[in-house]
């Protein structure tokens, strides 16, 4: 299973702990995602930040979709199908994708591919409050499956 965590809120007052927490993410920006492992050093690292970021169990669609549209590789090119076939044991990006989600394979095992996914804003509606937890109605901490519709509107 793979977690999908987008950085919600800036850098303004942030203690240093969560600050280095947040480079090792490699969550720098704001609207930055990085999809990672489900494991418990990085749910340690989660419950951390949980008040500057949202994270949730990423689908195979939905990862798909990212890798095409917000997946660059050095030098700012776009992921390719023939990138994948020619560097990886992958045919396309819906079987890398689904080898991703499955925990065979990472984005760091991919060669020259960016680990952070440059998204924009959410689109219809924006985020629903950055200083509240999901669950009270805000967009920060866990969210599980209801991430993919973030990623949706971000991408």
């Amino acid at each position: 299973m793979m977690l999908a965590v987008i950085r919600v809120r800036g850098t303004v007052n942030i203690k240093p702990d969560i600050k280095y927490t947040m480079e090792l993410l490699r969550l720098g920006r704001p609207n930055h995602c990085v999809v990672i492992p489900d494991s418990p050093n990085n749910v340690g690292m989660l419950r951390k930040v949980k008040d500057y970021v949202t994270w949730g169990e990423v689908d195979e669609e939905t990862l798909e979709e990212l890798i095409r549209t917000r997946g660059r590789l050095e030098g700012d090119l776009p992921m390719t199908d023939d990138h994948i076939k020619k560097n990886t044991s992958f045919k396309t990006v819906k079987d890398l994708s689904k080898a991703m989600v499955d925990g065979k394979t990472k984005v760091a095992e991919v060669p020259k591919m960016k680990r952070v996914f440059r998204l924009n804003p959410p689109r219809r509606g924006g985020y629903e409050g950055i200083k509240r937890a999901f669950k009270v109605g805000g967009a920060l901490g866990y969210r599980g499956e209801d991430i993919n519709d973030l990623i949706r509107r971000m991408v």
